[in-house]
């Protein structure tokens, strides 16, 4: 603190009248202090390497229990061109780039458009990938709630959210409570250092902002010792996010769409009375009125809202979002998580078009496709779809022979 004294000036992180002398009052291991935090760093690493280890032998034979399978990918024909563009220059080329592509490379507009959107298909996540982030997360969320609930589920502010005040700053800290704020720090500080790896999904830029946010906000609320309404934030957002994750892994499973879909409507509710309802009303409610029955506002008391109204701004956009689900899984249209990531042309599409457009790209992309077209062929002979088209052309040529 010495060696910073403009950063850790009290003015900034306590209330007037309340000096960090104050603080001292308590005992060294009941206080909390800044340089507590760099621990969050080798925690973070420590994370990273634990969720590689998760995945790599805990995630797979979950994900095999569930019937996760990766679905069958056609891949791009080999050309070195369009592959240099790709990496080098755009995944998804502008109508003039196309053609001078077309002339370059001696092929079609179609056959063009067609290897970019396999080879985009190509570098699109997997479903085991995806069900092991799921699961990593999923199995973080119910730890850290289930034993944030342990230790403040006895606790006065838990139930009275007046009592996060009283006698503030001088609040010893638990030692269970510090742990907690490590792990949690810990662990969004592990997300943020692999978010260039993990699945981009849509709403990329607004996680970013929440990890940040977040990190931001257990950081100040620790040095400022506002470990009471600080442990009560987390808990609050790991209640939903259990049931998230578990719901995503039941959809990346097979035959599990009745416990996928049970999941989502309870994640739902769930979310939008924590997040709606309670995070507003309770939590911002008691920073932002209740603590000013205890001291005056300050810049730190400021800040910390404004990182509340942050997290709130998000919450409503991330309901909107699962309101938007709601009506399709009530008109029966509900077919993805509407962050998840998404490929310019849908999937269903390239199954449907994958057969007739693969016979562009040349005899030799055909004979490494063709046991596949055989199998999808099959599939359709016994489709209802192509027996009664059958059906309809036999009657058809009965009655032209009648009618000769």
């Amino acid at each position: 603190m010495d060696l910073l004294p403009d950063l850790w000036k009290q003015d900034y992180w306590l209330p007037p009248g309340v000096t960090w002398r104050d603080m001292e009052q308590l005992a060294d291991s009941d206080r909390p202090r800044p340089q507590d935090l760099l621990i969050a760093l080798p925690l973070a690493l420590g994370f990273v390497a634990l969720r590689y280890v998760f995945e790599r032998f805990f995630a797979p034979p979950m994900g095999r229990c569930l019937g996760v399978k990766n679905r069958l990918q056609v891949t791009a024909a080999p050309s070195l061109k369009l592959e240099s563009f790709y990496t080098q220059r755009s995944r998804q080329p502008t109508q003039s780039e196309i053609i001078s592509l077309m002339l370059s490379c001696g092929k079609t507009q179609r056959q063009i458009e067609t290897w970019f959107r396999l080879r985009r298909n190509q570098d699109r996540p997997c479903q085991t990938k995806k069900f092991g982030e799921a699961a990593w997360r999923f199995f973080f969320y119910i730890t850290a709630f289930v034993a944030g609930l342990c230790c403040l589920i006895d606790r006065p502010w838990f139930w009275d959210h007046k009592e996060c005040w009283r006698q503030y700053p001088v609040q010893p800290m638990e030692r269970a409570h510090y742990w907690y704020y490590m792990l949690e720090l810990g662990f969004y500080g592990s997300l943020l250092l692999r978010i260039s790896v993990d699945i981009k999904r849509k709403d990329f830029k607004e996680q970013v902002i929440h990890h940040l946010a977040t990190i931001f906000l257990l950081s100040f609320s620790y040095c400022a010792n506002y470990i009471r309404i600080g442990t009560l934030v987390m808990l609050l957002h790991d209640s939903s996010d259990i049931l998230l994750e578990s719901a995503k892994m039941f959809n990346y499973g097979t035959g599990w769409r009745k416990t996928c879909d049970t999941l989502f409507v309870v994640f739902a509710v769930v979310f939008l009375v924590t997040r709606l309802l309670i995070f507003p009303t309770k939590i911002i409610h008691t920073t932002l009125i209740l603590s000013m029955e205890v001291f005056e506002p300050f810049a730190g008391y400021y800040f910390f809202n404004i990182l509340l109204m942050v997290l709130q701004g998000l919450h409503i956009f991330w309901a909107g979002l699962i309101l938007r689900m709601v009506y399709k899984f009530l008109k029966g249209k509900l077919e993805k998580d509407e962050r998840s990531d998404e490929e310019s042309e849908v999937e269903e599409e390239e199954m449907e078009k994958g057969g007739e457009e693969n016979m562009d790209q040349g005899d030799c992309y055909w004979e490494k496709s063709k046991d596949t077209l055989n199998s999808k062929l099959s599939m359709l002979t016994n489709s209802c779809v192509l027996n009664n088209l059958t059906n309809h052309r036999s009657s058809v040529s009965d009655r032209m022979r009648k009618a000769q």
